[in-house]
């Protein structure tokens, strides 16, 4: 891999180069049942071949009508219409009775508006009567009369969902509800996970950290755990010493095992024992960039090494989540198809004070909350340092501060990017600080 790609791209260049990665490689489709399609892309367009609702509906429970029967109708000059029949939902429309001229039949919430009827008077409207029904009020007469339309909800013939929708459980009730038990997808990206690091181990080996000779890899089960939210399935390979034959073989092994992305974690930084670039290099692998302007997380990059996208995430565990929440979660959203792959960017008030020196574009763990005004407002969840896990694990989003702000004030207003798994958003009493 040549030195002389970009050293260090600002943010907005480094996305675009990782998500460069992702262009015309989009994983083939698949059917699915759509009780087991939620988190996948579609790959084409559903057209419905019915339409929603089947035919014209009531909208309340009360009497359809013709609208020139109970128009001027109120408590002092009532209405008085003959009641023919009821309509029940479930009932089949062709064996209604025709609602003709000053008469009235029963009807339901989601029952099938019988022939003749153009309103629905609702049962509050009228005396509830089962032979002759008194009409005290004509303001269903105007607008739709409460009468849902055939097809108001999804049409016959049209597209109900474009490819690249993200199939969530409302999509899998809307899909059931035009009849179809299997959707074309694209099929979930395979990704593997290869780590280095002698300090390393796993929770196998729990007592040597007891004894303070060894730390736990947490990224061997934070990332993958990330990763598999965007929509991935994820191995995570053996962990690697920090010996270049050793991460050579296990970048070859997790390639020949037939990868759609290679992540790794670790190793790209420029210590004497960072072999990542080397290792891809001995694999014929070349490289777009191999860091870019950002805290946490400036020693990243990507590239192709066998036809195989890679990117190469920093060995801190909490630079690792920021990183892939920022640049791996996109890319293997855009692998799967889906549509909309980065993580959701709103403005936000920040309640703290927090210094940003370098040049950098600084992305801060915060956590948020909705204060009693409707404003969403941001607190920075624990210390900053790139080591300090539960600061990230409390935290919602990353407060993106630009290289050009050194400083951020009580009261600045920024813009967050949601973490991909951050939990729901619950108003909280927080009061704006006063700047010191």
């Amino acid at each position: 891999m040549s030195d002389a790609a970009p050293k260090a791209l600002p943010f907005a260049d480094a996305l675009a180069a990782v998500l460069h990665q992702a262009e015309g490689r989009v994983m083939p489709t698949v059917e699915r049942p759509i009780e087991q399609a939620v988190g996948y892309a579609l790959a084409a367009g559903v057209v419905s071949r019915v339409a929603l609702p089947p035919w014209d509906n009531a909208g309340m429970d009360g009497y359809a009508v013709q609208r020139a029967d109970i128009l001027g109708a109120n408590s002092a000059s009532p209405r008085m219409l003959p009641v023919i029949g009821t309509s029940m939902a479930g009932a089949d429309p062709r064996a209604l009775p025709w609602v003709q001229q000053g008469t009235a039949l029963r009807i339901m919430t989601g029952a099938p508006l019988p022939p003749g009827a153009d309103a629905v008077v609702r049962v509050e409207d009228t005396d509830g009567g089962e032979k002759t029904v008194r009409v005290t009020n004509d303001r269903d007469a105007a607008g739709r009369g409460n009468v849902r339309p055939r097809g108001e909800d999804i049409a016959a013939g049209r597209e109900l969902f474009s490819r690249g929708t993200s199939i969530r459980a409302s999509h899998v009730g809307a899909l059931a509800s035009i009849g179809m038990q299997t959707v074309p997808v694209h099929r979930a990206p395979r990704v593997t996970i290869v780590s280095s690091g002698d300090e390393l181990v796993l929770l196998d080996r729990f007592d040597e950290v007891e004894m303070g000779q060894r730390i736990v890899s947490s990224s061997s089960y934070a990332l993958p755990a990330l990763l598999r939210s965007a929509g991935a399935e994820v191995t995570m390979a053996p962990l690697v010493p920090d010996t270049l034959p050793a991460l050579t073989q296990a970048l070859g092994d997790a390639l020949d095992d037939g990868c759609d992305l290679l992540v790794t974690t670790g190793g790209v930084s420029v210590g004497a024992h960072d072999y990542t670039r080397e290792a891809l290099a001995a694999l014929g692998g070349t490289q777009r960039f191999w860091r870019a302007r950002i805290r946490p997380g400036g020693p990243i990059g990507t590239g192709m090494v066998r036809d195989v996208p890679w990117i190469g995430l920093p060995g801190n565990p909490v630079s690792t989540m920021v990183t892939a929440s920022l640049f791996a979660w996109p890319l293997i959203r855009q692998l799967g198809g889906h549509l909309r792959v980065t993580p959701l960017r709103v403005p936000v008030r920040m309640l703290d004070a927090a210094d940003t020196p370098a040049p950098l574009t600084y992305f801060l763990r915060v956590s948020l909350a909705v204060d009693p005004e409707g404003q969403l407002v941001a607190r920075l969840s624990g210390a900053q340092g790139s080591n300090l896990l539960r600061a990230m694990a409390m935290a919602d989003a990353l407060l993106e501060v630009p290289e050009s702000i050194d400083h951020v004030a009580p009261g600045a207003m920024l813009r967050a990017i949601l973490l991909p798994d951050a939990p729901p958003l619950v108003a909280a009493p927080y009061t704006l600080q006063t700047p010191a």
